[in-house]
């Protein structure tokens, strides 16, 4: 994912605590980014996830960057954080991201949302839709995506926002591609526990005093849909800074207190991955701090523990 460090298992994947980074595609820290996702190579990290909001003119287009960067490494695997459905059609992002993934030798996942900023949307001639409308469409594509990545050598679906007729899909993917669905309100936390593969909050916007009640919503929704609650792996995407003081904030302290921290999250919260989005003014030196004392410590006292 010959590679610098050999990628895991897939039961490996099901079980480890992964971890990796959380990126912003601004086109003119480019040679920034190229560095940082060098760096979380080097350490073992195993996740990249990047912002994709096309409408924000500073930003690269995040399949653009993602090809590129799975073209530069042999072990991350890469997502968009999340994907912007409202200017990403479902056909479309299939297509892409089988692509992606069969280039890749199975290294794309699919973070998706039902889409934000409308205004930025609208502009880029995008559809407006209400909150209700948003999921609706949000689950027209996740049913589009399974059809297309199934093996379907033809696929119809008529939805509520999004149809296709005799869409043609193909190449496959090389791996099954994971669906991460960024949810926070009740009726997208339902959807997610029916149909997604992964769950994928952002702490500026679900605190972890939030979480237990999202999860319960979530948990429901799978076990409602015959699913257990385990089939839908939990991603916690954090921002804040490694520093070497005491800790002045809950993602903010030395490595000894980020390792508590997202152990605590793991045992208390269920969280099974972590995203961490460097802080500070180094973020390069932050990466190489997470990868080499605080994801080994996570892993090391959730081990002992089990």
């Amino acid at each position: 994912m010959g590679p610098i460090h050999a990628p895991l298992a897939e039961a490996d994947l099901l079980n480890a605590v992964n971890c990796g980074v959380f990126l912003t595609p601004a086109a003119d820290a480019y040679p920034d980014l190229l560095r940082q996702v060098e760096a979380a190579e080097r350490g073992g990290l195993d996740l990249v996830g990047i912002q994709d909001h096309p409408y924000q003119p500073r930003f690269l287009d995040t399949f653009a960057l993602i090809a590129d960067l799975l073209a530069r490494t042999e072990r991350l695997r890469f997502f968009p954080a999340v994907a912007n459905l409202p200017l990403r059609p479902p056909a479309m992002l299939a297509k892409v991201g089988a692509s992606l993934d069969l280039m890749s030798g199975g290294r794309f996942e699919l973070g998706i949302g039902a889409g934000m900023f409308w205004e930025g949307v609208a502009a880029m001639g995008g559809p407006g839709r209400d909150p209700g409308e948003s999921v609706e469409a949000l689950e027209d594509a996740i049913e589009i995506l399974r059809l297309a990545w199934g093996g379907e050598r033809s696929v119809t679906y008529e939805g509520e926002h999004h149809s296709v007729s005799g869409f043609k899909p193909g190449p496959p993917p090389a791996h099954e591609i994971g669906i991460w669905v960024g949810a926070y309100k009740p009726r997208m936390l339902r959807l997610t526990g029916r149909l997604a593969d992964g769950w994928f909050p952002s702490f500026g916007y679900a605190g972890p005093d939030t979480i237990p009640e999202m999860r319960r919503r979530l948990d429901e929704a799978a076990a409602r849909a015959g699913r257990e609650p385990s089939d839908v792996r939990r991603i916690y995407n954090l921002s804040g800074e490694i520093t070497d003081r005491d800790e002045r904030g809950l993602l903010q302290g030395p490595p000894s207190h980020w390792v508590e921290t997202l152990a605590g999250f793991t045992r208390e919260l269920g969280f099974d991955d972590f995203v961490f989005g460097p802080g500070g003014d180094d973020p390069l030196r932050q990466i190489e701090l997470f990868a080499a004392e605080v994801v080994p410590g996570v892993r090391q006292e959730l081990g002992e523990e089990a």
